[in-house]
């Protein structure tokens, strides 16, 4: 198989069908394999019904339903997982997204990049609730991440299979795969794609969505930086934090001895506070190293991402080699 299309959706009744004639126009004249995974997020219109005849029609349409609503990110996992092709390209199911970019990102995979990021260059959407939220996170994560892309929000992007089967998805991180990929040393490139008016349905996307952004953006930079050695963002901060409360402590006694003042000050109980806070921050960064160390090794998970093995034996030869040698 040779691409995948992976589609979240929900509510869409007024807009699957004229999305998946337009799509299957596009994949066609591709002239390569093909399959559209479309995962229905716990749809409560009729969404699954004109999903469930489309199907019936297509063998290179699957439909995933979910018992009730999970999230865009356990979709786009759920599609990830019964995916087969060699490449993935993901896409909203509100129709914003242009499937007549899709040859576009497969042209840029097609020249060596291992992940292609879609940038809604002229974006359609409303200016103080969509765009300019999305600017000051897209300059965030960019900044925190050191991935720097101008529209992480743009679901419009294209994967090698093998870099998108080895990222587990949680919470919303969804829309920071590319910074998630960037833990294997991924090639990216980021390519402008026509965005469009929403004209069905209803958007499910508002300003509540900035808090959950956030606090996924303080896991995704605890993951690039630190997840293999949690010690050393933990440990920094008990150091910072014991060396204060042991130079609050000396000043309290400097001005015992030698200034007679009394050492019965909140100074003193803030210092012992802090010293004993960096304790455990130390305490909690041992642990979590155990926790990593028992993930990786109970899962056999490497921590690292092999691109190519270049090997002139071949698995017959080693065979020969290894009993030769026992």
């Amino acid at each position: 198989m040779y691409l995948s299309v992976v589609i979240p959706i929900k509510d869409e009744e007024e807009s699957v069908k004229e999305l998946y004639t337009e799509l299957v126009g596009v994949l066609k004249n591709l002239n390569k394999n093909y399959e559209i995974i479309i995962t229905d997020d716990g749809s409560s219109d009729g969404t699954f019904s004109v999903l469930k005849e489309l199907q019936a029609k297509d063998p290179h349409l699957k439909v995933i339903s979910f018992r009730k609503n999970f999230g865009q990110t356990a979709a786009m996992a759920a599609g990830f997982d019964y995916a087969i092709g060699e490449i993935i390209v993901t896409m909203d199911g509100d129709m914003q997204n242009d499937p007549a970019d899709i040859p576009r990102l497969l042209e840029k995979i097609e020249e060596g990049y291992d992940l292609v990021s879609g940038w809604r260059y002229d974006r359609k959407d409303k200016f103080w609730t969509r765009r300019f939220p999305s600017k000051v996170a897209n300059w965030l994560i960019s900044r925190i991440t050191g991935v720097k892309l101008h529209d992480y929000g743009c679901s419009l992007k294209a994967f090698k299979h093998e870099v998108i089967k080895n990222i587990a998805l949680y919470g919303e991180l969804h829309r920071f795969i590319p910074a998630v990929a960037a833990l294997m040393g991924v090639t990216e490139a980021e390519l402008k794609v026509n965005h469009r008016y929403r004209t069905k349905g209803k958007s499910k996307y508002g300003l509540s969505r900035i808090v959950r952004v956030f606090l996924d953006l303080i896991t995704v930079k605890f993951l690039l930086s630190y997840s293999t050695k949690p010690i050393q963002i933990f440990g920094f901060f008990g150091l910072i934090s014991g060396f204060i409360g042991s130079a609050g402590v000396a000043l309290v006694i400097i001005q015992r001895q030698f200034f007679g003042m009394s050492a019965d000050r909140p100074l003193l109980l803030l210092a012992i506070l802090m010293i004993f806070t960096g304790f455990q921050f130390i305490t909690l960064g041992l642990i979590a190293e155990i926790q990593i160390r028992t993930y990786h090794e109970s899962q056999e998970k490497p921590i690292y991402a092999v691109k190519e093995v270049l090997d002139s034996q071949s698995p017959a030869e080693k065979q020969e080699d290894n009993e030769v040698l026992i």
